[in-house]
């Protein structure tokens, strides 16, 4: 790419390549966060807006630098400067145990654009070509598949339609000399220059002597990111016609999937696992899926679980059992005594309890303790207030949960976090309802499991703070 294209090269080219991914006069909403590629590709669509359906702005402050109230207000200007319109959505950014904060905040971030699109709008971001070398390499790294190294497509399914990337064949350096020619600006977020994120590393350490020692590197990489997604396609295409050949109502046959080759056979595994929405098992449990799991005699009903999920054997056939995560579970930050929140465990199995991620989840158990026939719709989680009462067991008395905590030895800070959950409606808001459970330490009779039960589930208190 020497030189590179001029800035009105580039406009140009940023909206053909924009229309050929979405067709003539398409709606659209840029991500905009006022950086310096968002807001080059905005004035590249302001200036052409008459081959477009329509044109927004979407902005999200994740609030996580200080200066962020001010970039949503520098959005607005330019969006008035435009006359565009602007959305601005208010991102919760919470890390959860082994994410990293760069995922975390992704994830808040397409929430948000997700639900701000409107029906039929195209999403369009500003990933660039040095951007696509970046991820390619981050997956490396993690050891992704082909799928993971397919990197970022110009085009992709986004919440019922499409997600666009007009400036991922072009560089930074363009994209660069288009702002700076047009005297554009824009606003630098100083996380960009750490260099404990990975891509930052990357981009600020790595890159530079890839291009060094290899001028070019960024679109050879690209290139490898290409064929990988053909590859995917073909590996997707294997996969579709083993799952039909496979395929016993919405499990598997076992068969049918011993005489598939090892490699075609965890092919088809992680496709119908990925199709369920499942985020997939790592890959010893995909190994132990395609391997013991399926040589196991028919009688044992071998399991293997994972966070997203777990598939069993029950006799020939192979069934996958989802444990979703919904994307708006909801949320309680704990600040003091007098918090009261209804859960509805039917919808959202798990609870986030507050920003650190603590979580109260109720998972399926076929030996758990409780019986979920016994449990109410709805129950109520509230902080201790003391006077707490419980009765632990078929034939124990009730006791007093202060006695329990200072029986188990729980340190102050373990009492003040732990989570306690209610059946039942206080009169006049005092809280008179029936304690049934203590985090996952203790359980009342009223919903414990007998030999009868049909339903049996299990409640798993984590603390994110001490994993």
């Amino acid at each position: 790419m020497p030189g590179g294209l001029s800035p009105e090269q580039l406009r140009k080219h940023a909206i053909g390549a924009l229309l050929i991914a979405t067709g003539p006069k398409p709606r659209v909403a840029v991500a905009f966060s006022g950086g310096l590629d968002s807001t080059a590709l905005a004035h590249m669509l302001v200036a052409r807006r008459r081959q477009l359906g329509g044109l927004r702005l979407i902005h999200v402050d994740h609030g996580l630098q200080v200066a962020s109230r001010e970039w949503s207000r520098h959005c607005a200007r330019q969006a008035r400067a435009w006359r565009v319109p602007l959305v601005v959505r208010e991102a919760r950014v919470i890390v959860q145990r082994g994410d990293s904060p760069e995922a975390a905040a992704r994830d808040a971030r397409y929430t948000q654009l997700r639900e701000a699109l409107q029906p039929g709008e195209v999403l369009v971001t500003a990933q660039h070509l040095d951007d696509q070398a970046e991820t390619f390499l981050l997956q490396l790294f993690r050891g992704a598949g082909v799928a993971g190294l397919a990197a970022m497509p110009r085009r992709a399914r986004f919440s019922g339609s499409w997600i666009a990337r007009p400036l991922l064949d072009r560089s930074r350096v363009e994209i660069e000399n288009y702002a700076r020619h047009h005297r554009l600006e824009w606003v630098e977020d100083p996380s960009n220059q750490s260099e404990r994120f990975g891509r930052n590393f990357l981009r600020h350490r790595v890159m530079p002597l890839l291009r060094e020692k290899w001028p070019g590197v960024d679109q050879t990489i690209a290139r490898a990111a290409r064929h990988m997604a053909e590859a995917d396609a073909l590996l997707d295409a294997t996969a579709n016609r083993d799952l039909m050949s496979a395929a016993d109502g919405d499990g598997l046959d076992v068969a049918a999937l011993r005489r598939l080759p090892a490699a075609r056979r965890r092919n088809a595994l992680r496709a119908y696992i990925a199709r369920a929405g499942v985020e997939l098992p790592s890959t010893v449990q995909l190994e132990e899926i395609s391997g013991s799991l399926l040589t196991a005699r028919p009688d044992a009903q071998p399991r293997v679980d994972w966070s997203g999920g777990s598939v069993r054997r029950r006799g020939g056939r192979l069934e996958l059992q989802v444990k979703p995560r919904p994307a708006h579970a909801p949320r309680l930050e704990i600040t003091s005594k007098s918090w009261t929140k209804s859960w509805n465990w039917r919808d959202h199995r798990e609870f986030i309890l507050n920003d650190a991620g603590d979580t109260l989840a109720l998972v399926d158990d076929a030996a758990g303790a409780i019986d979920l026939d016994k449990l109410p719709r709805v129950v109520e989680l509230r902080a201790r207030q003391g006077g707490e009462t419980l009765r632990p067991g078929p034939r124990a008395r009730t006791q007093a949960l202060k006695k329990l905590l200072q029986a188990a030895k729980l340190t102050i800070e373990q009492r003040a976090a732990l989570p306690l959950l209610f059946a039942g409606e206080g009169p006049k808001g005092r809280l008179k309802a029936k304690l049934i459970a203590a985090g996952d330490r203790w359980l009342d009779a009223s919903v414990s499991a007998t030999v009868k039960s049909r339903r049996r589930a299990r409640l798993v208190w984590r603390r994110r703070g001490n994993d």
